[in-house]
């Protein structure tokens, strides 16, 4: 409960940065097209740079402890954007920088988050707690963004004293938790490989993943999906402002009413596994329930502005459900001394698509290139088609997953 607490707080925070910073660049310092896909990459390039090595660590030392330290570290870098706001010195230098860092906290926060909830509740109950915890991070993405529009409307890059508040709540929510993490393992050759000294520690969690026929289906399928996202997240601000026009307390709403559609995704993920499958649900939430993503560069002024927020509460829908299927998937059939260390190899994989995503939307929506509604075209299409990966896998052939699936 304390960290399903802290954690929806901190997502609520996170929401309104995740609309603050990007406004912050395009309506107060006048970024291009490209500085805006650059800057959507440099708060990703984390994932891809050490999200391995994190993986060590975070198998290696207390996981709340960890968690707590980067909730402080985020808590003083986003502050950092309100007080540069408050005395003119805000610059496009401080917002990469800001990015950049944050997002190395966040990859040490995510990798040992995933790995800690299984020391919380027992295995049986992963798919419930896993859509407790996705419903509550969809309910602060619909109330973070109309939330982080209305405030920069009012107090301008200010609005991200939000996100740095948020951080503190979730602080001392993990410094509260009394459960005891279980024994850490000393020297794990955990996928019965000898050690290989540290740089086979460090890539034994990507060993695991390569070498299992699912999971690095369900790795390419989100790295894919996570690639045409980034390219679809570096527009759809630029969309929205300069195509459609609409003010940025608007842009903000938008999102929050689409966003419904992910808290409806990680209520409704329990029930649907059962009705549909456990295995089944992973292919068929993307392909499916994720094709309705593919209306949002139909948005226009008029009545044709309700296609954004049906687009993003489809994709919303869908991610849930489809990342609430997977993680659970994960954290069942992999042994629990490499669990760090596979949730690190899976991120580095399907993150680190993010950076490059996010500077190919970017260059390919800029004037000199394909231009925004071509590259917001191309970024859902692919998006959704990154559902024919876990398609043509094992998991085509399975309705629910195996209590007692072999490792490999």
């Amino acid at each position: 409960m304390l960290l399903w607490g802290g954690q929806s707080i901190s997502e609520i925070g996170s929401s309104v940065t995740m609309v603050a910073l990007p406004l912050a660049a395009v309506v107060l310092l006048r970024a291009s097209t490209f500085s805006v896909g650059l800057l959507t990459a440099a708060g990703t390039a984390s994932f891809l740079l050490v999200a391995l090595p994190a993986g060590l660590v975070v198998d290696r030392v207390a996981k709340r402890w960890l968690m707590l330290a980067c909730d402080v570290a985020r808590m003083v870098i986003i502050g950092s954007v309100a007080l540069a706001a408050a005395f003119g010195a805000l610059t496009m230098a401080q917002l990469f920088a800001v990015a950049l860092l944050s997002g190395l906290a966040t990859v040490f926060f995510d990798v040992a988050y995933q790995s800690y909830v299984p020391a919380l509740v027992d295995r049986d109950q992963l798919h419930e707690g896993n859509g407790k915890l996705g419903a509550t991070q969809s309910f602060a993405q619909v109330v973070g963004p109309g939330l982080g529009g209305g405030l920069f409307g009012v107090l301008k890059a200010g609005a991200m004293s939000i996100d740095a508040f948020s951080y503190a709540v979730s602080a001392v929510s993990l410094w509260l938790i009394k459960t005891r993490e279980p024994a850490r393992l000393a020297s794990p050759a955990a996928d019965g490989q000898p050690r290989g000294g540290l740089f086979g520690e460090i890539f034994a969690g990507l060993r695991f993943v390569l070498g299992h026929r699912v999971l690095r289906k369900i790795a390419a399928c989100t790295g894919t999906a996570n690639l045409f996202g980034a390219m679809a997240g570096a527009l759809e601000i630029i969309f929205l402002v300069r195509i459609v026009h609409i003010s940025p307390a608007e842009v903000g709403l938008l999102f929050s009413i689409g966003s419904v559609g992910g808290i409806l995704g990680g209520v409704l993920s329990g029930r649907l596994a059962k009705w549909i499958g456990t295995a089944r649900i992973i292919w068929f939430s993307m392909l499916v329930f994720g094709a309705i993503g593919i209306l949002m560069p139909l948005t226009e002024a008029g009545w044709r502005l309700v296609l954004f927020p049906i687009s993003v509460a489809g994709l919303s829908f869908a991610a849930v459900v489809y990342n609430i299927a997977q993680v659970s998937y994960r954290q069942i059939i992999c042994p629990p001394e490499l669990l760090g260390r596979m949730n690190a190899a899976i991120r580095w994989i399907v993150w680190g698509t993010l950076p490059l995503g996010g500077l190919l939307g970017g260059v390919l929506g800029s004037a000199t290139a394909l231009g925004v509604l071509p590259t917001l075209w191309l970024s859902v299409v692919g998006s959704w088609a990154a559902g024919f990966w876990v398609l043509f896998s094992p998991l085509r052939g399975m309705r629910d997953i195996p209590k007692l699936e072999a490792a490999r």
